[in-house]
């Protein structure tokens, strides 16, 4: 996550141009990083977005000023992406029931940076603690850390066969007259684009217990609360983020049988 709204040359710290781009210059394009698939998921999915909190969570008192939550993360969604997609088209424009803005997207997500379970390993009172109450074994993917996540859910009637956009924006702000060298405060916003292939449901079914599963892996398990609101939504196409514009719905190929988790998991 290194797009940064408003760049640093930026005299103005607090100013963002309505030509400011949405997406890094190589996110634009539905281009894939080789060796790093696109993530696929039917209409209606949970997905976990993943990403590691480097002591934004764990040691706030390096950076006097900012937001208790460690700032807001909001998640947009949209099926008919612009290259040229401007911010302050989407953010606070676009809302949950699609008729914000332009309608050509919604608002999937709001929740805070700090999922209230992740940490960098190191010797902070809040890491420690968290250590101690939310264990994680070392792995592959995440090492020591514990990451934090957002979970959302697709639309459920986003359409098959087509890629979903989403726009993963981090709001983290600068409180003016805190930080000696910010007299007046500064805006810093992160963003990351992504695509999702929207396939067909599975034909064979999986039976899973319905609700959060207490005593689970903490490396693959939902934050409670979200995953509340996320199952939800998905049952309710408004709030589960869908767009008031009709879709045009092209069936895909049902995809070889795999090995289907009920919630996946994007790594930022």
């Amino acid at each position: 996550m290194t797009y940064l709204i408003p760049p640093n040359d930026r005299a103005n710290q607090s100013l963002i141009l309505p030509t400011d781009k949405m997406c890094k210059s190589t996110q634009r394009t539905r281009n894939q990083t080789e060796g790093s698939p696109r993530l696929q998921a039917a209409a209606g999915s949970p997905i976990a977005l993943r990403y590691q909190e480097n002591g934004h969570v764990t040691l706030p008192w390096n950076q006097p000023g900012k937001p208790k939550n460690r700032g807001t993360i909001y998640v947009y969604g949209t099926t008919e992406p612009k290259e040229e997609e401007n911010f302050l088209d989407v953010f606070n424009s676009w809302n949950r029931d699609g008729t914000g803005g332009d309608r050509r997207g919604v608002l999937l997500s709001k929740q805070n940076f700090d999922d209230g379970r992740c940490y960098q390993i190191n010797n902070g009172n809040i890491s420690e603690h968290r250590q101690a109450v939310y264990p994680h074994v070392t792995n592959q993917l995440m090492g020591a850390d514990l990451w934090c996540q957002q979970d959302i859910a697709l639309p459920s009637n986003a359409p098959s066969g087509k890629p979903y956009t989403l726009y993963w924006v981090w709001n983290w702000p600068t409180a003016p007259g805190v930080d000696p060298s910010l007299p007046n405060g500064k805006q810093e916003i992160y963003t990351t684009c992504i695509d999702v292939d929207v396939v067909d449901s599975p034909t064979t079914h999986t039976h899973v217990q319905e609700g959060y599963v207490e005593g689970q892996s903490l490396d693959s398990a939902a934050i409670p609360s979200e995953f509340a609101e996320v199952m939800g939504s998905s049952t309710d196409s408004k709030e589960a983020g869908s767009s008031s514009v009709p879709y045009s719905s092209t069936p895909a190929p049902t995809p070889a049988p795999t090995s289907v988790a009920p919630f996946r998991v994007l790594t930022l």
